[in-house]
């Protein structure tokens, strides 16, 4: 994930977030052997990486998501500022009471197989979303039960709450895509990172050919509800390595790609033009606490780095970054800096390893080019207090395989970032005690009750002091390095328009791809 909000009584509250702890990929395919559509009347967008789900109920990774957003639809969309686009949703009626949320559907909703779209396809999608052991609960839950929905005819649904939740309102009403009943009704296993057959949704597009490692091609749903797509051809293209990109973007064999700082320059004068925007991201050092348990040393190492000349290095100036001190974004509403940001001193960093010299290892994505260069920053500046980080280059769709496994986990830290909303309670799903996004192992029954008054209070004022408390709470404890909220930089092709309709937006890059046009 990754922010979204509902009004009238939500927006006092702001807005649900979407996980995203892996943003990088594996498949290394060359940009031009590609079977997919191309031409004129095509864009061919490139991904790093095989989605790593193409379920939407557990789906949490970049592409994943991506793929999601085109083949099917929420309930509603936010803008960044705030402004609420219902999509399936025709209203969204929060009760007086905080308790309940009535939605009400779009008439003459259909999938892309023409059957009709309606309450039980929504019931069944929150239903199966909701149970913890399909993986991407979280969000779902108000302290130890489950939000529920139930259908009182075609096009309503009323969602209950087992207690008031300043967050739940607003999760329950965006950002999660719709699935049908009629044809995944039979599946008992909703954990897996597939449904069987293939997609069937109410995005602006279906899928016609999925090739691991190569591609993924799309053409428009003719039942689409929104205004029909206007590029017949869609491609996403899985190319890892970034100088392939690079010059498939310069020769106009691809369309559009995400690129590095660094590469912006080289596109100056040409066909492609750079479009730089922020996402809310944080890109961070995670330390798994099970394995790292002393927190002197964890702090130790924190005091050693240098956040500045670290982001410099990966992001290459501040004008592509804003530096984080936090769990949240710097620009998120109820961010602080009221927090020990560890400024460095490594004469603090030897003080507190009294003599001890650790050695740390380091896990981080094998295509990711600005971790590469954060882990060998960070090994230089840690070698000055005696730390030693051996680096680990880790294939991206391995790497939180493997940090998942904690204390057996083959490194002891790891690079990563995150794009979790506006909703500070969105970052639950990472640091609670045993949530399902809690990479750094990390428990502190303080933090957790902080979560679970910040969540429950609705005011604004009193919330924000709660969770200013809470990242205080998460930084003392040292698990936890922010590094940057990074922005992020597409290259469109200039035959390639509707940039600003089709709306640049977090995870997604594309709000809506129908608003793209190919000249």
């Amino acid at each position: 994930m990754r922010s979204r909000r509902i009004a009238p009584v939500i927006a006092l509250v702001a807005a649900a977030g979407l996980a995203l702890s892996a943003c990088s990929g594996s498949a290394s395919t060359d940009a031009g052997t590609s079977s997919a559509q191309g031409g004129d009347s095509a864009f061919t967008y490139v991904i790093s990486s095989d989605p790593t789900s193409m379920n939407p109920i557990n789906v949490s990774d970049r592409w994943g998501l991506t793929v999601a957003n085109i083949l099917y639809s929420p309930l509603a969309r936010v803008e960044a500022d705030g402004t609420v686009v219902n999509d399936l949703a025709e209203s969204i009626t929060p009760a007086a009471d905080g308790l309940s949320v009535t939605v009400k559907l779009k008439p003459g909703l259909k999938w892309s197989d023409g059957k009709p779209l309606t309450a039980d396809d929504v019931v069944f999608t929150y239903t199966e979303k909701a149970k913890k052991e399909n993986g991407n609960a979280d969000l779902l839950w108000v302290g130890d039960k489950p939000i529920t929905a139930a259908a009182t005819d075609e096009t309503t649904v009323v969602f209950t709450l087992p207690s008031i939740s300043a967050a739940a309102l607003s999760n329950i009403a965006t950002e999660t895509y719709i699935i049908p009943k009629h044809v995944y009704g039979e599946v008992t296993d909703f954990s897996q990172t597939s449904l069987d057959p293939a997609a069937v949704g109410s995005g602006p597009y279906v899928l016609d050919e999925y090739k691991r490692g190569e591609y993924l091609t799309f053409s428009p749903n003719p039942n689409y509800a929104g205004d029909a797509p206007k590029i017949p051809h869609l491609t996403l293209r899985i190319v890892a390595n970034p100088d392939t990109v690079k010059t498939a973007l310069q020769t106009g064999e691809v369309d559009a790609s995400f690129i590095t700082s660094a590469q912006v320059a080289e596109f100056d004068g040409t066909d492609v033009t750079t479009y730089p925007y922020a996402e809310g991201r944080v890109a961070y050092l995670g330390l798994i606490a099970s394995k790292l348990t002393d927190v002197k040393v964890r702090q130790a190492l924190f005091y050693a780095l240098d956040r500045t000349q670290i982001s410099d290095g990966a992001f290459l100036s501040s004008e592509y970054y804003a530096p984080a001190y936090t769990i949240l974004p710097p620009s998120n509403p109820f961010a602080t800096e009221d927090v020990n940001k560890y400024d460095t001193d490594v004469d603090k960093a030897k003080e507190l390893l009294a003599g001890a010299k650790p050695t740390i290892t380091v896990g981080y994505a094998s295509n990711d080019t600005a971790q590469s260069t954060e882990a060998t920053l960070m090994q230089e500046e840690a070698a000055k207090a005696g730390i030693t980080l051996k680096l680990q280059a880790v294939d991206p769709n391995a790497l939180y395989t493997e940090i998942e496994k904690g204390k057996d986990a083959p490194f002891d830290a790891f690079l990563g970032g995150y794009i979790m909303g506006n909703d500070p309670d969105a970052y639950s799903a990472l640091f609670r005690t045993g949530a399902s996004a809690n990479y750094f192992d990390y428990s502190n029954p303080a933090v957790d009750k902080l979560f679970d008054e910040g969540v429950a209070e609705l005011d604004e004022t009193a919330r924000k002091a709660t969770y200013d408390k809470l990242q205080a709470a998460i930084a003392d404890d040292a698990v936890f390095y922010p590094i940057a909220d990074n922005l992020k930089i597409v290259a469109v092709n200039n035959r390639i328009g509707g940039i600003k309709d089709a709306v640049l937006v977090p995870i997604y890059t594309f709000e809506n791809w129908a608003k793209l046009t190919a000249e």
